[in-house]
């Protein structure tokens, strides 16, 4: 692997249990249902950890296509009308405000590798600007500019996601690194500039955002978002995780027909994880699955906006509307597929999958959270923090890696989900943006 899993105490079983990018073949090809089970790999595997051997290099990238062919002409530099000033400043403030050692260590080439090699488990090696190292007033620079690139409700979960990764780690007592608010890391490609492409990458466990930009035109994928557990109290604050992503894709399902149902919803029984285009799978081959919106109505159509407007409405509000209108344009050609149970509390995968928006929503099985789970052959500490939901699947599943999955083979649950939203077609990174760019500007 290009970057090592630092396994050790609680951090080694959450990530060798498949706080992980997915489950796919070493060609990076889903063509047919979402794999379930144990990700392919642990460490210096093939598929699930993170990158790892699958990653592939800026160089060679293509996207997320159907059948490994790019659909061409479906991105354009052009004005938005929305300006990109304040995440600008924001970037520049943040960059000053570190010392040179550390920002020599932070920035990258515009077209580096490093937008490919991010991870959501805990233990990945990262480079940049860990946010534990940093000077309170250098942490806030850094949140400043999380909250000119997202919205109000995407700092929110952004910073929620950290605070239960602490959670996580007061809980099982493991992981005193990784698992805190601190171990997330800033990363830039380019410089921030108002007319130059440049981005940024923020990136830990449960969390990765890609965020690029060229003038006014901001791409925001892939950004991966996941929690476990998703509802707890953390230093005195309830924090609950993913109930818009839950309520809006039970809403639409739940307004289809009969026959429509049978159309989108799989035969396959929901696995411990069903996620495929996680990290290192940027050059995934998945074709289409589902119903198409072609066939829904009005109301039903509207239903698939509201679903997709809850994960692009993590970025700001400006770019948000800016990308809902591109996904409208394809609304077609936008399909919508199920695995799983349908009740309010049921765990579930849905994925919703365009030319121009790939949207993955997975409860997984539980890995390091729960009565009596195990981590690292230990228990949950005596004292541990308050937020344990009533019913919560026990103990580790039997088995590890290899042997049923350790973690992959129990009961999926709301209290584990992984999300992700990608721009298919060569759209994530900007990547075609900067491609135009330099063909027309250079």
């Amino acid at each position: 692997m290009n970057r090592s899993l630092l396994l050790g105490g609680a951090a080694a079983v959450a990530t060798m249990t498949g706080c992980s990018a997915g489950a796919s073949d070493t060609s990076g090809s889903a063509s047919g249902g979402a794999q379930s089970g144990m990700p392919s790999g642990g460490p210096g595997g093939a598929g699930g950890m993170g990158p790892g051997v699958t990653e592939v290099k800026y160089a060679d990238f293509t996207g997320v296509t159907t059948d490994g062919t790019v659909v061409d002409d479906l991105f354009s530099i052009h004005s938005t009308g929305v300006s990109t000033d304040a995440v600008v400043q924001a970037a520049q403030a943040f960059l000053d405000g570190l010392s040179t050692k550390v920002r020599r260590a932070s920035v990258f080439d515009v077209d580096d590798d490093e937008w490919l090699a991010w991870s959501n488990v805990d233990g990945y090696e990262r480079k940049g600007a860990r946010m534990g190292d940093l000077t309170e007033k250098q942490r806030n620079l850094g949140y400043a500019l999380l909250g000119a690139a997202l919205s109000a409700d995407g700092l929110a979960q952004t910073r929620n996601i950290m605070k239960l990764n602490a959670f996580l780690g007061d809980y099982n007592g493991g992981g005193k690194e990784t698992l805190t608010e601190g171990h997330y890391y800033f990363t830039f490609m380019g410089t921030p500039s108002t007319t130059k492409p440049w981005g940024f990458q923020y990136e830990g466990h449960h969390v990765a955002i890609n965020y690029f930009v060229l003038g006014d035109q901001v791409v925001m994928s892939p950004t991966f978002m996941g929690s476990e557990p998703t509802s707890a109290t953390y230093n005195g604050e309830k924090i609950t995780l993913f109930k818009p992503e839950t309520k809006a894709g039970l809403a639409l399902l739940r307004s289809l027909t009969s026959a429509q149902r049978r159309k989108v919803v799989s035969a396959d029984e929901k696995g411990g994880t069903d996620m495929v285009a996680g990290a290192g799978q940027d050059n995934l081959k998945l074709a289409y699955q589902g119903l198409a919106a072609k066939e829904f109505t009005s109301a039903q159509r509207q239903k698939l906006l509201d679903l997709v407007g809850v994960y692009v409405g993590y970025m700001d509000d400006g770019h948000a509307a800016v990308k809902l209108k591109e996904v409208a344009e394809h609304l077609d050609d936008t399909y919508f597929y199920w695995i799983g149970e349908t009740e309010d509390s049921s765990a579930f995968y849905y994925r919703v999958h365009s030319p121009v928006v790939l949207i993955e929503y997975d409860a997984q099985s539980p890995l390091a959270y729960g009565e009596n789970a195990q981590m690292g052959g230990g228990g949950a500490p005596s004292g541990r923090p308050s937020g344990m939901p009533s019913g919560q699947p026990t103990g580790m599943p039997s088995g590890g890696p290899g042997g049923g999955g350790m973690g992959m083979g129990g009961t999926p649950t709301q209290q584990h989900i992984h999300t992700i939203i990608r721009t298919p077609n060569g759209g994530d990174y900007g990547v075609d943006l900067l491609k135009l760019h330099l063909e027309t500007d250079h």
